[in-house]
């Protein structure tokens, strides 16, 4: 029996699930509303109740073939209509499609009593009748705060809500309810519908430090895992945009690639090839130090790949960034009409943390940029405190991470020390550069170093960042006497040592003038040596000869006398006159 029981187990189906259509909501629900039940939509006036209910229904008839039947107890269908178009929808032309039906009952309160017969078999024919019309697979009932509303007895009331959700199953609707917040802690005004239903939705709109922040939790859901944290959404002329944070795990895949910063020389103390494409870097820097110019050359760089990137701006309107960025040489405009630049400028204050991260992730999800500019992110601690500010960026840096989207973020610092910092995500960032001002000699200069750079070799070197008409350049190292030399000092001490180099180069010359002049005297001392060697050469090898000429002979006339000596006859003269003339 067991081993047959267990069996029978594993064959069982998950719980189907009717997607939403709803952006992020079909995440945290792994799937949508519970298919064929009942799923309890509650919350305060404002949370946005009916706006997620009818888009529940449209999505379902427009993408998923799923006719939807809207019976409102509040509203009228010229009122809902209205509405509607207000986050995008034509409820008119789905109307005419007969892919929505839209049933307005009215109920005057003070016609109601409560009785032990109360009967909602009227309503049931309604539902059935509207339903048919259009072959329906999903209805919403909104609110249902209006069929009970002066109801006391709780017996009355949890057995009629009961009845209720059974009819809706056993005509396998999908079906989602509206409810008001209750108070002392209840979901709901009465505070049984939440224990009846299947699926349950808690929709918030609160007040954080005078700003405003709509929120999201799923409170319960039979059957099925769910993300049970809350989450921010946000209501636009798209409709709801939801922002999971559950999904966002550590699982990032890397990229080799390298991308420039835009500044040839901090690419050159990045390894010479920049950071890496999908990493983050964080600008620090007090006012005024240029960190504003360093993004916009990374924005720059980036529109020059062809990238596409998304500027958020906190301070400057873009007309102003524009201007600013074109008097130091960077053109941004071009990259606007090329449609690889659009800014999104707004004031910290007009969004809560949770809805900036919510209206942030969105326009990621509707542009799709390689690249985003974040400036600066210190002025999100006038919203929130650093913790939650932190929060908020490890899921938009986390999210950023996951689609290999490059980020570079700047903050103001109130100095120089790295330990003073508005944000604390140092932790979070792969790089991190430094800006900081280096006043000397009466002038203040501007100076940048990498305080970190991971998976890297990176430079730990100084460079004094110089913003000019062709935009931010780095100046080599220049030690001087007293250190890192910047600004004037530099050139003074450039001039000083110029001048020096030359003396010491004229010194050298001089030297070696000097040297020369004396091996070419040397040199002639001794071709005037040579010379006389050569002739003493000369006269010793003709001295040589005659002395040995000189005993040549000797040795011949002392041959000669030691031969003996013979007297001969003299011939007759008549011989010789015959010799003669015979010649």
């Amino acid at each position: 029996m067991a081993s047959k029981s267990t069996s029978d187990t594993s064959k069982q189906k998950h719980l189907v699930k009717s997607p939403s259509g709803i952006k992020g909501l079909d995440e945290i629900t792994y799937g949508g509303f519970p298919r064929g039940r009942t799923a309890l939509v509650c919350g305060g006036p404002g949370s946005g109740k009916t706006l997620l209910a009818m888009e529940f229904l449209i999505r379902g008839a427009v993408q998923y073939g799923e006719p939807g039947v809207f019976l409102s107890f509040e509203e009228n269908l010229e009122e809902l209509t209205q509405n509607v178009a207000s986050i995008g929808f034509d409820l008119g032309k789905l109307i005419a499609e007969k892919k929505i039906l839209v049933e307005y009952v009215y109920i005057e309160r003070s016609e109601i009593e409560e009785t032990g017969e109360y009967d909602l078999e009227a309503l049931f024919i309604r539902i059935g009748y509207a339903v048919s019309q259009i072959g329906a697979k999903r209805i919403v009932l909104d609110t249902l705060e209006a069929l009970f509303c002066t109801f006391q007895d709780d017996a009355i009331l949890r057995a009629e809500i009961r009845r209720l959700f059974r009819k809706l199953k056993e005509m396998q609707l999908t079906a989602i309810v509206t409810a008001e917040q209750g108070s002392e802690g209840k979901l709901t005004r009465h505070g049984l519908e939440e224990y009846i239903s299947d699926c349950v939705i808690e929709l918030d709109n609160r007040l954080i430090q005078q700003i405003s922040t709509r929120r999201l939790r799923i409170v319960k859901y039979r059957g099925t895992e769910h993300g049970a944290n809350e989450y921010p959404f946000l209501i636009d002329h798209d409709g709801f945009f939801l922002m999971p944070s559950t999904s966002m795990e550590l699982k990032h895949e890397v990229s080799e690639d390298r991308v420039s910063s835009g500044i040839q020389k901090l690419d050159l103390m990045l390894e010479g090839k920049g950071a890496y494409r999908g990493s983050t870097t964080l600008v620090s820097g007090t006012a005024g130090t240029g960190k504003t110019s360093v993004a916009a050359s990374f924005v720059d760089a980036a529109c020059r790949r062809g990238d596409k990137v998304l500027f958020f701006s906190f301070e400057e309107s873009p007309s102003e960034i524009l201007r600013n960025m074109c008097s130091i040489g960077v053109d941004l405009e071009q990259w606007m009409k090329a449609g690889l630049l659009t800014f999104s400028a707004t004031r910290p204050s007009f969004f809560g943390l949770e809805k900036h991260l919510a209206y942030t992730l969105k326009l990621l999800s509707e542009f799709k940029p390689d690249a985003i500019v974040i400036d600066p992110i210190s002025d999100l601690t006038s919203i929130g405190p650093q913790y939650e500010v932190r929060m908020m960026l490890e899921r938009l840096i986390d999210y950023l991470k996951s689609n290999r989207i490059s980020a570079l973020l700047t903050s103001l610092i109130k100095s120089d020390d790295p330990g003073d910092r508005s944000v604390s995500i140092s932790s979070l960032i792969d790089t991190w550069i430094m800006l900081r001002e280096v006043e000397s000699n009466g002038e203040r200069n501007r100076a940048l170093h990498v305080l970190k750079s991971r998976g890297m070799a990176n430079s730990n070197q100084v460079r004094e960042l110089i913003i000019t008409n062709h935009g931010v350049d780095l100046i080599d190292v220049y030690l001087g006497p007293e250190g890192v030399m910047t600004g004037l000092a530099r050139l003074q001490q450039e001039s000083h040592d110029v001048s020096e180099n030359e003396l010491i180069q004229a010194e050298i010359r001089a030297i070696q003038v000097e040297m020369a002049a004396k091996r070419r005297a040397f040199e002639t001392a001794i071709s005037e040596r040579r010379a006389i060697l050569e002739t003493d050469e000369v006269k010793m090898n003709l001295t040589i000869q005659q002395i040995r000429q000189r005993e040549r002979f000797r040795k011949v006339n002392r041959e000669h006398l030691s031969e003996p000596q013979t007297h001969e006859k003299p011939a007759p003269i008549s011989d010789i006159r015959k010799g003669a003339q015979g010649k």
